[in-house]
């Protein structure tokens, strides 16, 4: 059910398609959220090019692992990812955001391969711990995969789920942080400082990893290689340039909500493209 090897060998040009459509999808649509996509991108791409369990054939399939974005501002990211893989025509990307349309700004279950709706910060990893407690309930052999963004571990909420994990030994629950340290009205640090981030989570009872969010061979061994401890749920924590693949994107809390239009998006084309 998983992608080929070669598919995975290919991640890298995965990862610039779904910046690509994303940056159209936005553009054509009027969406945000550029920069929170293309900070998490590479992450995408190394779950949807090999990592996840998944059969766009049999989206439903009960044996499929399970994939959570809880930064569902993020969803043209996801969607990018799902089409490419073949759970919907690519040409349904260009209704993003648009009146009638199932592509709605943050992410939604209504789309074949989407687990869950999110969008309210904080709720996502309760939700995956909840997965992953009935799945290990019943025996079931999927995981849960968690993409959080940084500022939502400012969430109470994000806390209590991980030591619900923590506390029922869910081995079979991946978190992955993606840590750009920007948040949508300023930086990490000024906004809630989550630094010592790592030891925090440790704390909490989790097994964790941090590596650089864009390097995809760092990614891929540690995703295929959970859980690293049994008995431990485990936490990636992805070290990212929010905007990451356009110069003048990259760590500019400006590009949470803003749109590319005009000179900005033909200048975004031409670095994305640059790199094919």
């Amino acid at each position: 059910m998983t992608m080929s090897m070669s598919m995975s060998n290919a991640t890298p040009e995965f990862a610039r398609r779904i910046r690509t459509h994303t940056l159209r999808m936005t553009n054509s649509g009027g969406g945000s959220h550029i920069g929170s996509v293309f900070s998490c991108a590479d992450i995408l791409a190394v779950l949807y090019g090999g990592i996840l369990n998944v059969d766009p054939a049999v989206p439903d399939s009960p044996q499929r692992d399970r994939f959570v974005l809880s930064k569902g501002h993020a969803g043209a990211g996801l969607y990018a990812a799902l089409a490419e893989r073949g759970f919907f025509p690519l040409e349904q990307l260009a209704t993003h955001y648009q009146d009638g349309s199932e592509l709605s700004g943050h992410v939604s279950h209504t789309l074949p391969g989407v687990d869950v709706s999110t969008g309210s910060l904080g709720h996502g990893l309760s939700i995956a711990a909840g997965m992953a407690y009935s799945g290990q309930l019943k025996s079931a052999p999927h995981r849960v995969f968690c993409l959080l963004s940084d500022g939502e571990c400012d969430e109470g909420s994000t806390w209590e789920a991980a030591l619900f994990a923590s506390h029922h030994g869910l081995s079979n629950l991946i978190a992955v942080v993606d840590y750009n340290r920007l948040q949508g009205i300023g930086g990490v640090a000024d906004v809630l400082e989550l630094a010592p981030f790592a030891d925090k989570w440790a704390a909490f009872g989790w097994a964790v990893r941090e590596v650089d969010g864009h390097d995809h061979r760092a990614l891929r061994n540690s995703l295929s290689a959970v859980p690293w401890i049994p008995g431990k749920p485990c936490c990636i924590i992805a070290h990212t340039v929010k905007g990451k693949g356009v110069s003048f994107m990259e760590n500019k809390v400006l590009w949470h909500y803003r749109t590319a239009r005009g000179a900005e998006f033909d200048a975004a084309r031409t670095e994305l493209e640059a790199h094919s």
